[in-house]
Formats: C-alpha cells, sequence, structure tokens
C-alpha cells in the first residue's frame, strides 16, 4: 500500500518503485515513528478528533506494532513504501478502518522529520558512551606512563621532550570537545516538527507545547515550512562526527608512526593489528590505518549532505531523502572505530628506552636559551647564540652536552660550567609548571580535569516519555 494514490489513475513505474522508497534504511526509524505516533494520538484526543476509546485501541495496536518491530517479527510488505506506510498498513491490519483516523492532520513531512529527529536523540547517548571507553582508555595510558619521557615532536622534527602522559592527554581534550558539540547538537534536535503538516501547519487545535513535552522535546518549532524543510540538525551531526573522524584519524597517525621501526616506541598487541600475505615478518597497524581513512568517508557523507541542502527551494522536497544514509552511515562508522580504538590502546606496549634514546641534547636548545635570559640576555640575542652553538655542533659532529666549556664561551661571555646542567631533560620538563603544561605537578593536575570530565555525562540516557 501507498499512502497517497486517490488522484493517480496508474501505478508507480517499478523502477520509479525502487528509486523512490526508502523502507531499505529508513526502517531504523520504526520504534520512533511507533512513539510519535502514540504521541499525535494523545494530541489527537486530546483536540478532539478521536475519543479515548478510540486513542486507547491505537495506542494498543501501535504497542503491538513496535513489540513486533523489536522482536524482528514484524513482516514488511513488498508494497511498503517506506516505514510510515508499513507501520500505518500494519496498524489497518490490527484495527482496520480505526487506523485510518491516526494520519488526521499530520503529514509524512513532519512525521519523518519529527522520526529521526527522536532517533537521533535516543542514539547519541550511546555516541557519547564510546566517546567516554576512548577517553578512559587514553586517561589509563597517562596514568601507566607517567613516569616516561618522550621526544615532542613539531613539523616532525624533536622539539621539546615531554610527558608521554601528556602527550596521550593531549588526544583527551579534542575527544572532550567532540562530547561537548554533541551535547550543544541535543539542544538543536529536540525541536518538534510534528503538527506543522506538510508546510502549512495543521487545521487541528494540536497543543504542540504539550506534544513536544509528551516526546522529550524541549520546544516545538516555530515555522512550519521551516520545520518540514530543517535538517540542520543532521548536517551538525555530520560536522560532528567528520571532526571526531578527524581527531581519531590525528591519533591513528600518530600511534601508526610511532609503531614503526624507525621509531619503535609503541609494539601493538597481535589482537590488534594484521599480518601480510606475502611478507611473513610484517606486523600492520591495519586498525589504526581504517580509523584515519574512515575519516575521510566522514568528511566526505557531510559534504554530500550539504552539497543536497545547498540548492533546495523552501518547505520539503524528496530530495531530503538522502539525510538519513548519511547519518546512519556516520554513525555506524564511529560505533565500530571508537571501541576498537580503546581496546588497542589499553593493550599496546611502549618502549620507553628507545624514547629515552631519542632525548638527545639538541631538545633543550630552547632551554639553553632560557639559560642565558636568567644570566640576563635579552631571548632574542639569545636564541641567535643558541642558534649559532647547534651549528657549531653540528660542524664538530658533537651534541651540545659533548661541546667544551670553553667553546660555549667562545660564542657567549656568559656561559659558565653549571650550563651542563641544562641537557638534564627531566629538569627540562619540570621547569614547565605552567598550567596545562608538561611537568609532572601539571600533568597530575591535568590528570584530576580528565577523570572529573569523565564522571560527567553531558547527554542524558533517560527515556523519553512516549
Amino acid at each position: 500500500m501507498t499512502l497517497w494514490g486517490g488522484r493517480f489513475q496508474s501505478s508507480l513505474d517499478p523502477q520509479a518503485w525502487a528509486l523512490n522508497a526508502s523502507l531499505s534504511f529508513d526502517r531504523r526509524l520504526g520504534q520512533q515513528d511507533v512513539r510519535a505516533s502514540q504521541a499525535w494520538a494523545n494530541a489527537l484526543q486530546a483536540a478532539g478528533v478521536i475519543d479515548a476509546q478510540e486513542n486507547e485501541r491505537i495506542h494498543a495496536g501501535l504497542q503491538q506494532v513496535g513489540h513486533e518491530l523489536q522482536q524482528g517479527t514484524f513482516a514488511f510488505q513488498p508494497g511498503d513504501e517506506d516505514i510510515h506506510t508499513a507501520v500505518e498498513r500494519r496498524l489497518g491490519e490490527i484495527l482496520g478502518p480505526l487506523a485510518g483516523k491516526l494520519h488526521t492532520g499530520r503529514s509524512r513531512n513532519d512525521q519523518v522529520a519529527t522520526d529521526l529527529r527522536l532517533w537521533l536523540l535516543d542514539h547519541l547517548p550511546e555516541l557519547e558512551s564510546a566517546l567516554i571507553d576512548l577517553q578512559s582508555a587514553l586517561v589509563m595510558r597517562a596514568e601507566a606512563d607517567h613516569g616516561t619521557l618522550l621526544p615532542g615532536y613539531t613539523h616532525l622534527q624533536r622539539a621539546q621532550p615531554v610527558l608521554l602522559s601528556h602527550w596521550w592527554l593531549s588526544f583527551f581534550w579534542p575527544l572532550q570537545r567532540d562530547r561537548e558539540r554533541l551535547a550543544n547538537l541535543v539542544k538543536l534536535t529536540a525541536v518538534l516538527p510534528l503538527g506543522s503538516g506538510a508546510l502549512a501547519g495543521t487545521p487541528y487545535p494540536i497543543d504542540r507545547f504539550a506534544l513536544a513535552k509528551n516526546l522529550g522535546f524541549d520546544r516545538p518549532s516555530p515555522n512550519s515550512i521551516d520545520a518540514v524543510a530543517d535538517r540542520d540538525f543532521v548536517a551538525e551531526f555530520l560536522f560532528c562526527a567528520a571532526l571526531t573522524g578527524i581527531h581519531l584519524s590525528k591519533l591513528a597517525e600518530a600511534v601508526i608512526l610511532f609503531s614503526t621501526t624507525e621509531f619503535g616506541y609503541i609494539e601493538l598487541p597481535d589482537q590488534y593489528a594484521t599480518g601480510s600475505s606475502l611478507m611473513p615478518q610484517k606486523k600492520n597497524p591495519d586498525v589504526f590505518e581504517l580509523a584515519r581513512g574512515k575519516a575521510g568517508s566522514l568528511i566526505g557523507l557531510l559534504s554530500g549532505l550539504l552539497a543536497t541542502l545547498k540548492g533546495l527551494p523552501s518547505s520539503y522536497d524528496k530530495d531530503l531523502q538522502e539525510d538519513k544514509l548519511p547519518l546512519f552511515q556516520a554513525f555506524d562508522t564511529l560505533g565500530v572505530v571508537l571501541p576498537v580504538l580503546a581496546g588497542a590502546l589499553r593493550t599496546l606496549r611502549i618502549y620507553p628506552e628507545r624514547m629515552q634514546a631519542g632525548l638527545e641534547a639538541g631538545l633543550m636548545a630552547t632551554d639553553l636559551a632560557d639559560y642565558l635570559v636568567a644570566k640576563g640576555v635579552p631571548f632574542r640575542e639569545a636564541h641567535t647564540v643558541v642558534g649559532k652553538v647547534v651549528v657549531w655542533a653540528a660542524q664538530q659532529a658533537r651534541s651540545l652536552a659533548e661541546l667544551e666549556l670553553a667553546e660555549y664561551q667562545a660564542l657567549h661571555p656568559s656561559f659558565t660550567a653549571d650550563v651542563y646542567r641544562v641537557f638534564d631533560p627531566w629538569a627540562s620538563v619540570a621547569r614547565r609548571e605552567v598550567t596545562g603544561g608538561t611537568a609532572p605537578a601539571a600533568v597530575a593536575t591535568q590528570l584530576e580535569l580528565a577523570k572529573t570530565a569523565l564522571q560527567n555525562r553531558l547527554i542524558s540516557t533517560g527515556e523519553q516519555e512516549s
């Protein structure tokens, strides 16, 4: 069956039907369609369109439909154009003509917009839980690796020593911002379209504020034309998903790099690595490479929807049917990637001795400039002097710590015998006690902030009212 057709004298071409139908993917909205339909029945009763007995029967019928969908016993039919058609068709089989009253004053335009918003509100807590799990794995690593130093990098060149804990936590805070964006998305999504009709609003005296409250929305939409056309919340989610994917990609790239033989800082556990079909010695970081690759797919989903939305006239157009697949695909992608990365991080092995070997004296060049600053030398002059020291050491094929005091003093008289204290990487790290710095005390404070953030869920997991 279709929810339309009286105006037509022939059936839809089979290929056109296949193009038009959306049941293959929008069936995921089944429970939301049932819940929204029950709320609409309540609103129809309150408006005097149906009586209490009819509402009770409709509720019972929808409850049966919802149970069949949940148990996987719902029998979809070839003529079901979409999930809304399927639910109404099955409700008609259960109730007879009474089922036809449910759609009074309602359009599929405001119905699908409501269902999709409900679906996202229902599932955002799951995504936050997966983000929290990955954040927890990063906190676990930061605690376990607190006594390890790592060469920090900028431009992929060795820069300054940092605590490995500090490095792990540098991936925690982007995920925290991802959670905050999702929490803000909840507010943007919790706007009720139902009651907007096809575009002009329903002619029945529906209390849309009560309807919004019944479904767990914050408020009804203020404009019926905008309400049925608005897919900003889908685009916002896809942006959030794409940016999360980028953050995961950066983490994956760092782990991939540090697990190479050239670095040797990290070894992936066998459970999260693969081999080569040809080269027996290979241990490949495929799960991290896939996480890196999925970021491109997530960006593509966002770009695709934005391109779909950009040229639409006002109100509803069938182009908007293209909103669901990218939404579901982005959600599913993150749902697969996040727990795998969390598991891999918890079980990977680090090699502190290899990291220590990378902490050559050149990483303390900035500390050497600061040493001169403490002697009263202006920083710009100190920076230039140390640059000359670096060049001299390179020409002599020695490290900064291997130069003689006389060589230092030939370049600037402020160097004295205590200059060699500068080349202790732990001392370098300890000096950076500023909030957010890499000193052990600062990182300990940061860890407590991270743990506090983990304890505060930003998205409610409570069930919506029905």
